[in-house]
């Protein structure tokens, strides 16, 4: 019994010492080499070739023998090819065989600005990190942040920019919209829109305005009316899209917009 148990964990252990060695050669497979990334080259049967170094901000490295290789945005493979490449072409190696080791990783970095709990910048430790990720290393929205988050950076070459509405994510079923995020992105969360509200107000201020809200709802979020207001004389003060100031009287149920300014006036009665 003892011994059944015994090989049992070592068929375990040796089952999670190869998962983790595959999940390893996946990373370093897909992981795109970028600025600041420590990296350890070698050659097999030329030692003098080792090399440890940093990929610099041009993503370029300096070489024995061929001189500056540029492999900022290449995979750990194509790296390798291309340090062979320029071993064999040169006319150094007949036929280099080229491994490169992953040390630290810093080039693969994303920027999370704005409305969000730790602003900063933070590493892509995997091939695959996604925007919902990256927001949660960065603490989640703050509570004066909006629901739309804004994705800028670099796709193929161009330049790239996608507005998500983070809630639909998960509201609304479009787990697409989660997208894969890239080093060098920018993720920014703006501040939610808000409206005001003042007058003969029990609350008057600043609110957030909620997905779908109506004037009557904003309303509410301000108290209501005092009892020296009424809601027969509700004022909205909108900027068209001409950037004017208009004057309306509003409808209960017609939504409320950014910016708007609610007043309640007081009851001629």
């Amino acid at each position: 019994m003892f011994k059944a148990l015994s090989r049992l964990f070592c068929l375990m252990g040796l089952f999670c010492l190869v998962s983790a060695g595959y999940a390893q050669e996946k990373l370093d497979f897909d992981y795109k080499l970028g600025s600041g990334d420590a990296i350890k080259i070698v050659v097999f049967q030329n030692p003098d070739l080792t090399l440890e170094t940093r990929v610099s901000e041009s993503g370029s490295i300096t070489y024995p023998l061929i001189g500056s290789v540029n492999i900022g945005g290449l995979t750990i493979e194509a790296a390798e090819q291309r340090i062979a490449a320029g071993l064999k072409n040169g006319g150094f190696v007949q036929q280099p065989q080229v491994n490169i080791v992953l040390g630290q990783v810093r080039g693969n970095q994303v920027s999370v600005l704005g409305q969000v709990n730790r602003p900063g910048r933070f590493p892509l430790e995997t091939f695959n990190t996604r925007l919902s990720d990256v927001l949660a290393m960065a603490g989640g929205i703050a509570p004066t942040g909006s629901d739309t988050v804004i994705v800028t950076g670099i796709r193929e070459g161009k330049p790239f920019r996608k507005e998500v509405d983070l809630p639909g994510i998960y509201v609304d079923g479009r787990a697409g919209d989660d997208l894969v995020v890239s080093g060098g992105d920018v993720v920014y969360v703006h501040r939610a829109p808000v409206f005001y509200i003042y007058g003969e107000a029990q609350r008057s201020g600043v609110y957030r305005i909620e997905r779908g809200m109506t004037v009557q709802q904003a309303l509410a979020q301000g108290g209501g009316p005092t009892v020296r207001g009424t809601e027969s004389r509700i004022r909205l003060d909108r900027r068209n899209a001409q950037g004017q100031l208009e004057r309306l009287t509003p409808e209960m149920h017609e939504p409320i917009r950014a910016d708007d300014v609610v007043y309640i006036r007081e009851s001629l009665f």
